[in-house]
């Protein structure tokens, strides 16, 4: 618990990790634990952490795609930043239309459709490590796509 608390500073956030290392440990337990059981913990407690890192940097596409269905009356952005949501909607299609048909399919799946590395895998038939590829080289096409000068175009 302490290792998590240091990494996150929002109590409640840290016990629902713990808590999810403790079903992980669970879980393993069920099949074999390892000897020793220390660095298991630790690891599982550190890939969760990275885990829900990568997740809170992750923009949902969906998010993106939905900006005129909040129709939201106060703090309503300017046209200007409509215009640009707009295009940057825009160049992410775009660019998502352009990708390798696999890799687009696995993107899809996983950052829209909210679908596991595995469960694509399974879904298209190629291991978890080429899904992971696919992932990478897709999430790195986009995001060159809408800053790839540094800035948002």
């Amino acid at each position: 618990m302490q290792f998590i608390r240091r990494s996150l500073r929002n109590e409640s956030e840290a016990e629902d990790l713990c808590h999810d290392v403790y079903v992980r440990i669970y879980q393993a337990a069920l099949k074999e634990i390892p000897e020793p059981t220390k660095p298991l913990l630790f690891t599982i407690a550190r890939n969760l952490l990275l885990n829900r890192a990568r997740h809170e940097t992750i923009v949902s596409i969906e998010a993106v795609a939905d900006l005129e269905a909040l129709n939201i009356a106060k703090d309503e952005p300017g046209a200007d930043r409509w215009v640009a949501a707009r295009e940057e909607l825009r160049l992410l299609e775009d660019a998502l239309a352009h990708l390798p048909r696999r890799c687009r399919q696995a993107v899809t799946l996983r950052k829209i459709e909210g679908l596991s590395q595995r469960e694509i895998a399974l879904r298209m038939g190629i291991s978890e490590k080429t899904v992971e590829r696919h992932i990478t080289d897709g999430v790195n096409a986009l995001a060159n796509a809408l800053f790839g000068d540094g800035r948002s175009r």
